[in-house]
């Protein structure tokens, strides 16, 4: 049984919500497994894939904090989230067109400039929906899981009978379905930043910065994952369908811990959250480096991305919410979004890239180990006790 104390989940504002997410992340279940398979097609290198994959983390190093600021300054929330949504899709349109590096790359950095905008906007309107009740953001957020897992098995199905350029009809249907979402949501007065303490002297705080810090390592060590999961699975023989299966197992490891949050959160300290997802993250990616030839290893990786990505980022957006006032956190998520996703993204991709062609998925994988734990030290010594976090 959910909260009664929940308004979120008593009125129209959830199922709109979790619409979005599913067709949010529906769409990277089309695009994260299989979109580099069809840049592999398109007879790029290594090198080339990982630099034009880069630019979805690239972006969000600009983009998310220009329309998070924008959005917080015109009150406005909503306007920009729609404009986003149909300029990402006018922007893919252009890969219809494009076969060679740079109108790909052209492409591809015009939908990533727009398409970055949306998530923190929505993560910010989520936790004012929630009005206070951050511990059950997971409940909502759950949802993109879903429709993760219904797009990465569904194309990896389709896509072991159809021609892997049909890939981009699916991802334009999904861009399609975020469109008609935005208009679905309603948005909340948008609310001030707090007159007793100032943005800035909020991010100097020795937690934030390990936060930041550390999300920025976490996401560089997923880095070489998002971008050669699929091509090393490939290179292991395994079929577009079997890909389609391990890919979802992560994600629904991803929505147990998400479900299990609020619980999760009564019980450990988000320090101890984060430190146990470093942990995870450590072990997950030398097992995936070394050990790919077995199945069952596989499976157990997979089943890893609970911590490592869904225990990570729910114990960083609870944190957000409790350090930052509601009119700070659509900037504070954009930022978050931004060294994390953004520039820890864009690192690993690029590092991956280079390290692959040059000694071998082993390698790099052991190298986003280390980075995973990097971060892990962070926590360690950033978020001491008495950390005004749970």
């Amino acid at each position: 049984m959910l909260p009664e104390s929940s308004h979120i989940f008593g009125t129209s504002s959830r199922w709109r919500l979790s619409s979005w997410y599913f067709c949010y992340f529906a769409l990277i279940g089309a695009f994260s497994p299989y979109f580099t398979l069809y840049l592999r097609s398109l007879d790029f290198t290594a090198a080339a894939i990982a630099t034009l994959m880069s630019l979805m983390s690239a972006m969000r190093l600009v983009a998310p904090n220009l329309w998070g600021w924008l959005a917080d300054k015109s009150g406005q929330t909503m306007a920009v989230l729609r404009a986003s949504a149909v300029l990402s899709m006018i922007g893919f349109l252009g890969l219809f067109f494009a076969a060679t590096f740079w109108p790909v790359f052209a492409a591809m950095a015009a939908m990533a400039f727009f398409w970055s905008a949306a998530l923190p906007l929505v993560e910010a309107l989520t936790l004012r929906h929630l009005d206070g009740q951050a511990e059950l953001y997971g409940r909502v957020r759950m949802w993109g899981s879903i429709g993760f897992i219904a797009a990465v098995l569904g194309t990896g199905a389709w896509l072991d009978r159809a021609p892997i350029a049909s890939l981009l009809w699916i991802i334009l249907a999904m861009l399609l379905g975020i469109v008609a979402c935005t208009w679905l949501i309603t948005d909340l007065p948008s609310l001030p930043a707090s007159r007793n303490f100032s943005l800035r002297g909020r991010l100097d705080r020795p937690e934030v910065v390990a936060l930041l810090a550390a999300g920025f390592f976490m996401s560089a060590a997923h880095g070489p994952f998002y971008v050669f999961y699929s091509i090393h699975l490939v290179g292991h023989g395994y079929d577009k369908t079997a890909i389609g299966v391990l890919w979802s197992l992560g994600v629904v490891a991803e929505i147990a811990v998400f479900v299990a949050m609020p619980r999760i959160l009564k019980s450990w300290s988000i320090r101890a959250i984060l430190l146990t997802s470093f942990v995870a993250a450590i072990l997950r990616f030398l097992m995936i480096g070394w050990l790919a030839d077995i199945f069952v290893v596989l499976l157990v990786g997979q089943a890893m991305h609970g911590a490592t990505f869904g225990a990570h980022h729910a114990a960083s957006v609870s944190a957000i919410n409790e350090w930052f006032a509601p009119g700070q956190q659509a900037r504070v998520l954009a930022l978050y979004g931004s060294v994390s996703f953004g520039a820890g993204g864009m690192l690993g991709n690029l590092l991956g890239g280079v390290s692959w062609d040059m000694f071998g998925p082993g390698v790099t994988f052991s190298w986003a180990a280390v980075l995973a734990a990097v971060g892990m030290a962070l926590i360690w010594r950033g978020m001491r006790a008495g950390c005004p976090v749970r």
